[in-house]
């Protein structure tokens, strides 16, 4: 409908003005950033891990966030590291994000078909270890079904709601496809149903793999339960399977990786174009016709915090920010339909207005369950933001008009 690169922002742009799509474009920023930051935290974790399994034992000074909130134990529960800061950084999270900044500024259709490929390997590694961990599953660990209660249900549908930003990111590439009108929406909703099925079948596996206090807080989730299951009797088959997933996630984890990247840079390159950020974000690369400044930025911002912050943290951060936005999108959904009901939709909501009201609700209701000290931060990020705007962007705009 509105077929221009920036998501999120573009649309509130069109539809609830400059100011609410400048805060949603600095809530963008944010999103993505720490969205990638604790990706690139979980694929070093796994590096980690594939180093162990190939027996290679290098130093965690340099294979581990400077910052550990919970510390850092071994699979027998000893402190290698204690609660806090540490002399060390995370230097493989630090380098994959910097690698497929090259990736991004080298041209969107490499990329793409570089995703695509990394893609079917992830799924392929979830679907083995699915298949493979279903006849080591121990009912038991699924009493009590729900040991948190319904407060934990919400907690864990909080922090986990980063993972969503991945189909607004499909939206951030929206000018480069070929026809948006018909493969936004089916892209949407086709990785949504799939990504579903793939979710529930990975939860239900891991959590009767192993007790879940034993996942909590674990950049490497499924390849540690995995190892301590290969560990047991019988366990040994899922040594191999243990090295497949393993490659498989650290696929899959570049491939996120990229597409936030893109998403991100994209968005920062709208805003730009739009006077809100300097134009220097907008400019193209002369040879490979892509925003470079924006990629390049974008990538320094997500690689050094890598290197010094653990997964929780970024994750809660950027959980606020995808809800945030996702309420203002579901608000404009609304506005629009009311505003312009006369304008073509190559796709529409059904219901009219009460999926995106249900919408709305869902994403407060989950924002609710976010600790205080995340809201505390993002109110201090939005209120940058505001400060930014009225001192900066607003002048620059095309729509400003200077008080006489």
């Amino acid at each position: 409908m509105i077929p221009i690169a920036g998501s999120a922002y573009t649309y509130t742009y069109a539809t609830l003005g400059e100011l609410v799509a400048w805060i949603i474009g600095w809530d963008l920023i944010l999103e993505y950033a720490f969205s990638n930051m604790s990706v690139s935290v979980g694929f070093a974790a796994h590096v980690v891990a594939l180093l162990d399994w190939m027996g290679l034992s290098l130093s965690p000074k340099w294979l581990s966030p400077a910052y550990l909130p919970l510390g850092l134990q071994d699979l027998q529960g000893k402190d290698i590291y204690a609660v806090g800061w540490h002399a060390g950084f995370n230097i493989p999270a630090f380098l994959i994000v910097l690698l497929l900044t090259v990736v991004l500024v080298r041209g969107i259709r490499e990329s793409a078909r570089t995703n695509n490929i990394m893609v079917l390997v992830k799924i392929a590694a979830i679907l083995l270890f699915v298949f493979f961990g279903l006849s080591f599953v121990h009912p038991a660990n699924y009493q009590p079904f729900s040991p948190n209660g319904w407060s934990g249900v919400l907690a864990g549908g909080s922090i986990i709601f980063f993972t969503y930003i991945g189909f607004d990111s499909v939206s951030t590439a929206s000018e480069e496809c070929k026809n948006p009108k018909r493969d936004v929406p089916i892209g949407i909703l086709t990785t949504l149903v799939v990504c579903t099925v793939l979710y529930i079948g990975v939860a239900v596996v891991l959590t009767g793999l192993v007790p879940w206090q034993s996942v909590a807080g674990d950049a490497a989730p499924v390849v540690n339960a995995l190892k301590r299951v290969s560990l047991t009797a019988g366990g040994g088959r899922l040594h191999w399977v243990q090295l497949a997933v393993l490659i498989g996630a650290l696929v899959g984890m570049i491939s996120s990786i990229l597409v936030f990247q893109l998403g991100q840079a994209r968005v920062w390159f709208a805003m730009s174009r739009d006077r809100l950020l300097p134009d220097v974000f907008s400019k193209v690369h002369p040879k490979f016709r892509t925003p470079a400044f924006a990629t390049w930025v974008a990538g320094f911002l997500v690689a050094i915090p890598a290197g010094l912050f653990d997964v929780g943290t970024f994750a809660e951060m950027s959980n606020i920010g995808t809800l945030f936005a996702f309420v203002l999108v579901s608000i404009g959904v609304i506005v629009l339909r009311y505003k312009e009901p006369e304008r073509h939709r190559g796709f529409r909501v059904p219901f009219g207005p009460v999926i995106p009201i249900m919408s709305v609700l869902f994403c407060v209701l989950l924002m609710a369950g976010l600790p205080a000290k995340t809201w505390l931060r993002f109110f201090v990020w939005l209120i940058i933001g505001l400060v930014v705007y009225v001192l900066y962007s607003r002048k620059r705009s095309e729509f400003y008009a200077p008080e006489v």
